[in-house]
């Protein structure tokens, strides 16, 4: 007991060196509780990727510095705020590791980092943690998280209890504060995240997911806050822009062309018999009736920038033809807006909540004000919850025939599935179709015969409705495409197994994970009308330029935007936000010097069209 002095909540009479000797055991204590809690973050950074990333983090001090710093910058302040390091701690360890913990769970159940953006779409991420089932039963790495919680507060509760008196505790609120510029701008620089923190040995560097956690955990959610802003591209020029674009003549669309344009994104639709050497699959069961639906469209490749989920970064490219997407506050230009300027009715339907990724708000914003959910539909339609694809379909057809007798407008509908969306049930088989030969563990085999007979059933609801279609005497135009592929088992453990090549270094595994596929239909009426056959397999395109393809399909020219980005598309027809492209034919990292011309242009036109809304709202 010869040290409890060490232990009150003042020095008060203690002669001037056992003063200071208390003052840095407790500042000291302070400052080890934020180390351990920075290194606590980054314990949960990685997921359920390899502990070896764990170990590299400690191979880069920066970016254990980055890491650690804002942690113990975060510690201090609330220290001087809350005047008790116990207090300090705890409500320090509530955001960081509550966020490194959400960001564990995301990981795990989403192959997706938790950023800064994501913080804005809490409520849809408990909602759909809530209706996926997910297991979030505490495993030993959240167990020894919580242990750290307790005995951390418990012990600067007991063991460092000093409170700092007024003017020290205003002079370190200060110190802290000056620090959070230098701090700010450390997060914020891109140089350092893209360059000086490379940490590729354990991940793979085309994935933008094993990039960000490649780097801790606080760091890269720090990053993203500035990450996510809308800024110009380097060496933008908004007047250059603005003559580039200007130098396009918008054009009307031709009365007698002005074709019903349905636009179907299928949630996690993907064609498995592409993959290269998968054995013990019907795929034909499975994709008969799908093969048959492309046999009489135009076919091929679509390119997306997610994988196994993020669903609205290809929707809102597919509106809008932008590679990078934002979380939209505001009218912003679109296709659906150009529509609406030539006469078009724009409305569409998703058959689950409206609050998912703000859609009742952010599809307004891209020119679709009338949209159909749950709460103003669905929920009369079918009360157990999101529609399935036999509820929708029918229901898109219906919307369709409204439009139709009433008043006649040309009809623009854009419509996203819910069926489809993992995860998929490893216990048993929920329709009773069964694809697999047995060769498989009993959960892959689950997994993959789930989701297969939920593609069956999609494949069969849209030849009924494309059925519907093929009589009408208006000129009717289907667009059908998968958002991502599926997510199939934590850490990918079916694609695993079924030896799916993942491999991001290499064209085939590129495609295999970021690629879904397109078709582009038209019934007699449509092809009568725009003279043209509407078959055959079609070029490899991002989403960002799939209306591009489609416009082209039918003799559109369109707007200023429409044109510049069409001869963009055709120099390089697969544009991603994951710095690779498609030149000459060729998947890329590395773009010739006219294609960087080609890319610069585009971004620029990106910026300026995106921030510059142009129609009469």
């Amino acid at each position: 007991m010869r040290n409890f002095w060490l232990f009150q909540t003042a020095p008060d009479g203690l002669p001037q060196k056992r003063q200071a000797v208390f003052w840095l055991w407790n500042l000291g204590v302070l400052l080890a509780a934020g180390l351990c809690l920075g290194w606590l973050s980054m314990f949960f950074a990685y997921g359920d990727y390899p502990d070896t990333i764990m170990k590299t983090y400690f191979q880069h001090p920066l970016i254990l510095f980055l890491n650690i710093a804002p942690v113990v910058l975060a510690l201090f302040l609330a220290y001087a705020l809350a005047g008790r390091a116990w207090l300090a701690f705890l409500l320090t360890d509530l955001a960081v590791w509550g966020l490194s913990l959400g960001n564990y769970y995301k990981l795990r159940f989403r192959d997706d980092p938790l950023m800064f953006q994501d913080l804005k779409n809490l409520r849809d991420a408990a909602a759909i943690t809530a209706m996926a089932d997910y297991d979030l039963t505490p495993d030993k790495r959240v167990v020894f998280g919580i242990l750290c919680l307790i005995f951390g507060t418990g012990f600067l509760f007991l063991l460092a209890r000093g409170r700092l008196p007024k003017k020290p505790r205003l002079i370190l609120l200060a110190v802290c504060a000056a620090l959070c510029v230098p701090t700010a701008k450390l997060m914020e620089n891109d140089t350092i995240y893209s360059s000086k923190t490379q940490n590729y040995g354990q991940i793979e560097r085309w994935s933008s997911t094993q990039v960000y956690l490649s780097k801790g955990f606080v760091y890269p959610f720090l990053h993203s806050i500035t990450a996510g802003a809308v800024k110009p591209p380097a060496g933008y020029s908004e007047s250059e822009t603005r003559a580039l674009l200007d130098s396009y003549t918008p054009e009307n669309l031709p009365e007698d062309k002005k074709v019903d344009l349905i636009a179907i994104q299928l949630e996690a639709f993907a064609d498995f018999s592409l993959f290269k050497g998968v054995e013990g699959i019907d795929f034909e069961k499975a994709y008969g009736v799908y093969h048959q639906l492309e046999a009489e469209s135009v076919t091929g490749n679509l390119v997306t920038n997610i994988f196994a989920g993020g669903t609205v970064d290809t929707e809102r490219a597919f509106l809008t033809g932008f590679a990078d997407q934002r979380n939209y506050r505001a009218n912003t230009n679109s296709y659906a807006w150009y529509l609406r300027s030539q006469g078009y009715t724009a409305e569409g339907c998703h058959p689950s909540y409206e609050w998912f990724y703000n859609r009742r708000n952010v599809n307004g914003y891209l020119g679709v004000p009338t949209y159909y959910f749950i709460e103003n539909r669905f929920r009369e339609l079918y009360p157990h919850g999101e529609a399935p694809d036999e509820v929708l379909f029918p229901e898109i057809f219906r919307l369709y025939e409204e439009n139709r007798d009433n008043g006649g407008a040309p009809y623009f509908s854009f419509d996203v599935t819910y069926q489809g969306h993992g995860p998929y049930g490893t216990e048993d088989v929920w329709r009773g179709n069964h694809f697999t030969d047995g060769r498989y563990s009993t959960e892959t085999s689950n997994i993959v015969d789930n989701y297969l007979g939920s593609v069956m059933d999609t494949a069969e609801q849209l030849q009924w409705l494309f059925d519907q279609f093929r009589g009408e005497e208006r000129p009717v135009v289907l667009v059908v495409f998968g958002d991502h592929k599926p997510w199939l088992g934590y850490g990918n453990s079916a694609y695993q197994e079924l030896g799916v090549n993942l491999d991001l270094a290499s064209e085939e595994g590129f495609y295999n994970y970021y690629s879904t596929r397109y078709l582009i239909w038209a019934n007699d009426a449509a092809r009568a009308a725009l003279g043209g056959n509407f078959t055959g397999e079609g070029p490899d395109v991002s989403s960002c330029f799939l209306m591009n393809l489609v416009f082209d399909c039918l003799g559109w020219t369109g707007s200023a935007w429409a044109q510049a980005t069409t001869d963009i598309w055709r120099e390089i027809p697969v544009l991603t936000d994951l710095g690779r492209y498609v030149r000459n034919g060729e998947l890329t990292a590395e773009l010739d010097a006219e294609g960087q011309e080609v890319l610069q242009r585009y971004l620029s036109l990106q910026y300026y069209y995106s921030t510059h809304f142009q129609y009469k709202s």
